[in-house]
């Protein structure tokens, strides 16, 4: 009885419903000729079999209701005309067709699938009508159909807000899990883009037919478990996502360690997916999908939807409004405003196509006068106060809006955060919704991750299928102290220790999840065709190897086949060469304080400052004059004695006064640098290296050792050493016998390595060899992994927190002793005490400069003064002898006022002596006291001679002048008597 109270109810009300509907549309079927008003007709075409197709029918109704009531007195009327596609693409395409043809529609809302919509759309375009779809496909451009308006936001869209998620965490690699449809494949693009831009990999994508059965889904969840990667972005629809979920929960996929990211379509309808689903296979899941924000005028909305829903599906269990709703609410709205502001009292119909014969239902479509019209005010339309939020459609775009990130615990959603293109990851958003904000320094809320964990799952994993790390090492000889591997005869079971084993090890213990591994031993020789460290790398490369340890050097070439870790080692190459006996009880150590190149040099200019003295000064100073060897002996005699005492040769020219003043402060340098060098070399006991750079080498032509395997092979090929010259070990034993032998005994001059290596080999041998620069900068020691591997950030932060600890100063102390007790002398520090020429170029240069512009300057005087033999007609051969013969000559400096008083002496002298001699009788009439006095006061006291000393009187050359004199005049006075 009560049932049959409620089914009387429920056909009295639809009663009720069909007689209003029928009274309001009385007045647009023109039956009220008093009240006439322009109708407008509008294609819906949705898939009425789906929730989303109802929702979007429901708000469709709603908003062309809600058009009316506002302008009611408006002369136009929006005339719904819908066509259910009913999951079919052939159904849309024919419904498309016959609203164009038959109903001749000014616009078309739909269709909401993607495959259905791209046919509709080549429609839209060729009849000039504008199609406003919420299709979300990437595929579907705006640009390429210029009658296509989106009014719902493309699925490439939240890809930014996706790859942000993951950057959040630190994960560097993802599994993309998509529909094998147009729709899933398309955002496959541009998700792989944005998470490209944030060095994160795909590496792998998982396609899902949507006809899979369930055995098909989980045997592609347990390809994915045998995989490292933990992090699965879902890009499914809500019927195959249902399913999906609940096999990945039996995989056990849904546990601790697991990260799991779901789009939009799936987000947004979570209410349509089963609760029991969602509670017992979804718990931890991430999702993004686009925010709404919940107002007065959405919440009133909401009431009225649900009413109208239960009034035109009675029979149907109450389904949720979603944001494909609130889209086909404003898109509806927006189109109603657009048709009032082009629309008039006689709406235009179509321009039929010319008649003629054989025409197709496409060819008599015709085309639409009034889309244009409509599509230009679309294009560019805004909704403030949209249900969705900010509607905003530009150039045919829905635009973004900020996404909502949730995370799914119990059987409902719980927002944790927000996405902004211009802000980023935000916990809040402000209530304009534009601008994000940071709260508590923390981007996103708490998140519950699947497992019930509140730790973020690292991303990668050893799977657990048992599957260890393949750790590859260098099976080598000698240097043990790096690594040394040891094989069990009878188990064959792998040992390895050393400084970069237990380096690795506590590396691995320090990483915040557990990472099973096994040693794989990698033999490395000293051959053309064997492999080396590349090699190794190469394999890594291959794949035929997780990881790589050892005294790996990083390099520029074997990072391009792998991706190291930060180095746990000091970087740089160096050489080691013997030390030399101490050079002070060596016989010769007073030429040690001069290169040789600088002795050489200073000799040169000893002799050439000797001779331009000797230049400026022969024709005019009897100090050089004389024989040939006499000359010759005063120009070695004059340059070199000015090293240690001043000269008592006289000089006369200005010019080389000027010649000798730089020359003896040239001297004073050398011979001060000389004295200091000689007595740090004799007072100071130092360590010299046998050779102090590595060019030593090159000019002598001696050996090089290397270290079997190594690069620094291939880096002395490229500075140009003869590769015939090079010479391999493996032994620290090794290393010192080929210093010891040397070169010429099958040895070596020096051994070129890696720093940790040389710093080794001088704590064993520091007495006996030292490391001479330049010091080579390399990368260090690092542990290889294959490109794009996401251990590698963790290792690296886990080798920063080893080396900054403890544990780093422990190991090398147990592997490489105690260094305090040999002297650390590094490369750099190491050069020759040997003063060399480069350090006095510049005094060479003045003194040279000098020297011979004191000579230019001479021989240009010497040439004005003989300028009339260079004048006369005589052969040029006649012209330089009688040049040469005149600068040999004595200059006469007779009629030339006397330089200084010795000189002027010396010419009353000489006048004295010609005048007594050829008027003799002119000495008898002088006073014999008066020529006495006379004498002496010009030759008894001779003033200060010029030169670097003082001629002092009583000299032999002034005895023998005086008794000459003092003889002629004894005699002419008894001549006289």
């Amino acid at each position: 009885m009560r049932s049959s109270k409620c089914h009387f109810l429920i056909v009295l009300i639809q009663f009720v419903s069909i007689i209003s509907f029928y009274h309001h549309m009385m007045p647009i079927k023109g039956e009220d000729n008093k009240n006439s008003v322009a109708k407008v007709d509008v294609g819906i075409i949705l898939d009425l079999e789906t929730d989303v197709g109802k929702v979007m029918h429901i708000s469709i109704l709603l908003a062309l209701d809600d058009y009316h009531a506002t302008a009611s007195r408006s002369a136009i009327r929006i005339i719904p005309h819908l066509r259910d596609s009913k999951k079919d693409d052939v159904e849309a395409a024919s419904a498309a067709i016959y609203l164009l043809k038959d109903v001749q529609v000014q616009a078309i809302f739909g269709p909401q699938m993607s495959t259905q919509t791209d046919f509709v759309i080549d429609l839209g375009n060729r009849v000039k009508v504008p199609i406003i779809s919420p299709a979300t496909s990437p595929l579907l451009t705006v640009k390429e159909n210029p009658f296509f308006i989106r009014a719902a936001l493309p699925s490439s869209s939240q890809t930014k807000a996706i790859a942000a998620l993951v950057k959040n965490f630190d994960w560097r690699e993802v599994v993309v899990i998509y529909e094998d449809s147009p729709y899933g494949s398309g955002i496959v693009p541009n998700l792989t883009d944005a998470l490209l831009e944030i060095s994160t990999l795909v590496s792998y994508r998982s396609v899902i037919s949507p006809s899979a059965n369930d055995d098909q889904i989980l045997s592609e969840l347990y390809k994915l478990k045998t995989m490292q990667t933990r992090v699965f972005i879902v890009h499914l629809r809500p019927l195959l996502a249902k399913r999906f979920f609940l096999k990945a929960n039996k995989a056990g996929m849904m546990s601790d360690g697991y990260a799991w990211i779901i789009t939009d379509v799936l987000t947004s309808l979570l209410d349509s997916v089963d609760p029991s689903v969602i509670e017992s296979s979804m718990q931890g899941v991430l999702g993004v999908k686009p925010y709404v924000p919940r107002t007065n005028e959405l919440i009133n909305y909401t009431k009225r939807w649900r009413g109208r829903f239960r009034q035109e599906y009675p029979d149907m269990d109450i389904v949720e409004l979603n944001v494909f709703g609130l889209w086909a609410y404003d898109g509806i709205t927006s189109l109603a405003k657009a048709v009032e502001k082009v629309g008039g009292t006689a709406i235009p119909k179509f321009k039929k196509a010319d008649n003629r014969e054989y025409l197709t239902d496409l060819d008599a479509l015709g085309t639409s006068e009034l889309g244009s019209l409509l599509l230009h005010s679309m294009q560019n339309t805004a909704l403030k106060t949209g249900l969705s939020g900010d509607f905003r459609i530009v150039d045919g775009e829905l635009q973004p809006s900020p996404y909502q990130i949730v995370n799914i615990i119990g059987k409902a959603e719980r927002s944790i955060g927000f996405w902004t293109e211009r802000d980023g990851i935000s916990c809040k958003l402000k209530t304009n919704g534009k601008t994000a904000t940071k709260c508590n320094d923390k981007q996103l809320g708490d998140i519950f991750w699947p497992g019930e964990s509140t730790i973020a799952p690292k991303g990668w994993e050893i799977p657990t299928s048992g599957k260890k790390l393949r750790v590859g090492v260098l099976d080598k000889e000698g240097l043990e102290q790096f690594l040394k591997v040891e094989i069990d005869s009878k188990t064959q079971e792998v040992t390895v220790t050393g400084f970069c084993a237990d380096v690795f090890k506590q590396v691995i213990e320090s990483l915040p999840y557990a990472l099973p591994y096994e040693f794989i031993p990698f033999q490395i020789l000293d051959s053309p065709t064997s492999p080396d460290f590349d090699d190794l790398a190469y394999k890594l490369f291959s794949e035929k190897f997780d990881a790589m340890i050892g005294d790996i050097t990083i390099s520029a070439n074997r990072s391009k086949y792998v991706d190291f870790t930060l180095p746990f080692t000091e970087s740089g190459f160096s050489a080691v060469v013997p030390v030399k006996d101490d050079d002070r009880k060596n016989a010769w150590i007073f030429v040690k304080p001069l290169k040789s190149e600088l002795w050489v040099t200073t000799g040169a200019f000893f002799v050439f400052i000797g001779f331009v003295v000797w230049v400026l000064e022969h024709r005019v100073n009897k100090e050089f004059r004389g024989p040939k060897r006499e000359q010759v002996g005063m120009i070695f005699w004059f340059s070199f004695s000015t090293l240690v005492f001043a000269h008592k040769e006289r000089v006369t020219s200005n010019f080389t006064r000027f010649v000798l003043i730089v020359w003896v402060f040239v001297v004073l340098v050398l011979t001060s640098s000389y004295t200091a060098s000689l007595t740090s070399m004799l007072t100071a006991q130092k360590i010299q290296p046998t050779i102090t750079d590595l060019n030593d080498l090159i000019k002598r032509g001696e050996y090089l050792g290397y270290q079997k395997g190594s690069f620094v092979r291939g880096v002395l090929k490229s500075m140009k050493f003869d590769s015939t010259k090079f010479r391999s070990y493996s032994t620290l034993e090794e290393y010192n016998d080929a210093l010891s032998r040397g070169s010429k005994n099958g040895g070596v001059g020096a051994i070129v390595d890696e720093l940790p290596y040389l710093r080794l080999f001088l704590n064993k041998y520091c007495r006996k060899y030292i490391m001479v620069g330049p010091t080579y900068k390399t990368a260090g020691f690092g542990f290889a992994f294959p490109k794009g591997s996401p251990l590698v950030p963790d290792v690296s932060r886990a080798v920063l927190k080893v080396m900054e600890g403890e544990f780093m100063n422990n190991i090398i102390q147990k592997w490489f002793g105690n260094e305090t007790d040999c002297p650390r002398i590094d490369g750099m520090s190491i050069t020759s005490d040997s003063l060399t020429l480069d350090s006095f170029k510049g005094l060479f240069v003045i003194a040279g400069v000098s020297a011979g512009s004191a000579l230019l300057l001479f021989f240009l005087n010497f040439l004005y003064q003989n300028r009339e033999i260079l004048a006369t007609d005589d052969s040029v051969w006649k012209k330089l002898s009688a040049i040469a013969k005149v600068f040999d000559e004595e200059k006469d400096n007779s009629n030339s006022m006397p330089v200084n008083p010795s000189e002027g002496n010396e010419s009353q002298t000489t006048t004295l002596f010609a005048e007594s001699e050829a008027f003799p009788e002119v000495l008898p009439d002088l006073p014999l006291q008066s020529l006495d006095i006379r004498i002496s006061d010009r030759l008894g006291a001779s003033p200060t001679a010029e030169g670097f000393s003082i001629t002092e009187p009583g000299t032999p050359v002034h005895e023998i002048v005086t008794a000459t004199i003092e003889e002629r005049l004894h005699r002419a006075i008894q001549e006289m008597s």
